[in-house]
């Protein structure tokens, strides 16, 4: 079975423009991408993406989004990662999960002054989602918000913050009624990280967990009398979890990607350049298995990806398909690493000038395949929602047992 796309004439048109264009604007890094001066590089690349409308292709042109349609936007996309480059160029939550719940919760008067600068590449945004006392449960956030007069007093502390070289905005799940109903009780804040009261302190880790340029730090976000302006609640008070479910279904998967794992290629290229009792290392039996599995692997993930991006930007009907995608992601990402270091053995931990792990790429891949168990729902979280969306858990086992049919 043949799943290479094929493209009209005009997207390979356009393929040819973003071709064009990177050459021209992508930038020249060397060493740590996520240095101060590689950093800024790709903060001026995310700016110069948004003059265009590439940096949030399909999101509405009024709002300095592309407003493009999913083929473009998959030539777009690819081009970018033929490149080792993201879109955005560097971690921004804001346009991929803040941005799509102000879209669907927020004001007019919102949109128009949040949106823009987020879509355009001007600010930066993290998520505060995850508190000491909430992970997988985060209706369970303690960090509060009271009400006084126009603003809301903000005290609490969030943890596991991806991010570095600063931030511009924080989107933030909040109580508003502590005595309240539970998801009842919650209220979204896109809050200016400048306000006075706020502290942010980087965390010591195994690996990064992230994706992209500026996902490797994490960092805990204290609110210590923090004062929004109510203007920054979006989707009203106590609506809070309604919000928090746009984003987090994205999150889980249900926006899709298009981008691939360059790992196999990387290995394919060190399997045919090394030798092998006088033979290339690619002809071993041993090593073939390894790099299929390797493919196979990295393969599955793209499908998924690729079939829930389009499902996202066509508006089908989604059910399991965001969890299934994110669970085989998380898991695969564990046999991938695995395979690659039977294929590498020693030479995994050199600098040779086949391997040219200079920078510990392997070893920091590794440590995020661990890592990524864990954030945007972990691998039992997303066998949970599979399981709902699909009929299956105890309440419908219950009712079997009953003798009641499954609706």
């Amino acid at each position: 079975m043949d799943f290479a796309p094929s493209y009209t004439p005009e997207q390979e048109a356009f393929r040819k423009e973003v071709r064009s264009w990177l050459d021209d604007h992508a930038p020249v890094i060397e060493g740590d991408q996520d240095s101060p001066e590689n950093y800024a590089k790709f903060r001026q690349l995310g700016r110069d993406l948004g003059q265009r409308g590439w940096l949030r292709p399909t999101a509405p042109v009024e709002y300095g989004g592309g407003g493009m349609g999913f083929e473009e936007t998959v030539v777009l996309y690819e081009e970018m990662s033929r490149r080792d480059l993201s879109i955005p160029p560097y971690y921004d939550s804001g346009g991929w999960l803040g941005g799509a719940s102000i879209l669907v919760w927020g004001s007019d008067e919102q949109k128009q002054s949040l949106l823009p600068p987020i879509f355009k590449g001007d600010v930066v945004t993290w998520q505060l989602l995850t508190g000491p006392e909430a992970g997988s449960d985060l209706a369970g956030t303690q960090t509060d918000a009271v009400r006084d007069g126009d603003d809301y007093i903000v005290n609490g502390e969030k943890i596991y913050v991806g991010g570095s070289n600063g931030v511009d905005m924080l989107w933030t799940l909040t109580r508003t009624d502590p005595e309240g109903e539970r998801h009842k009780n919650l209220s979204w804040f896109m809050i200016p990280a400048d306000l006075p009261g706020i502290t942010i302190r980087p965390m010591d880790l195994l690996g990064d967990g992230g994706e992209g340029v500026g996902s490797g730090v994490k960092n805990t976000v204290y609110f210590d009398n923090v004062r929004v302006p109510a203007e920054r609640l979006v989707g009203g008070e106590n609506n809070g979890w309604q919000v928090a479910t746009t984003h987090l279904e994205l999150e889980h998967g249900a926006g899709g990607s298009v981008s691939r794992n360059l790992w196999f290629s990387r290995a394919l290229e060190w399997a045919r350049a090394r030798q092998l009792n006088g033979r290339p290392l690619v002809e071993d039996s041993d090593a073939q298995d390894r790099l299929v599995e390797i493919y196979e692997k990295t393969e599955i993930q793209r499908l998924f990806g690729i079939r829930n991006f389009w499902m996202n930007r066509t508006h089908q009907s989604m059910t399991y398909e965001g969890p299934q995608s994110s669970y085989f992601r998380k898991l695969s990402g564990l046999d991938i690493t695995t395979a690659l270091h039977e294929l590498f053995g020693p030479y995994a931990l050199t600098n040779d000038e086949i391997t040219d792990f200079s920078e510990g790429a392997l070893d920091a891949y590794q440590r995020s395949a661990i890592v990524a168990l864990h954030p945007g729902g972990t691998a039992d979280v997303q066998k949970v929602l599979m399981a709902r969306r699909i009929g299956m858990g105890r309440s419908e086992a219950e009712r079997y047992k009953a003798g009641k049919t499954v609706e």
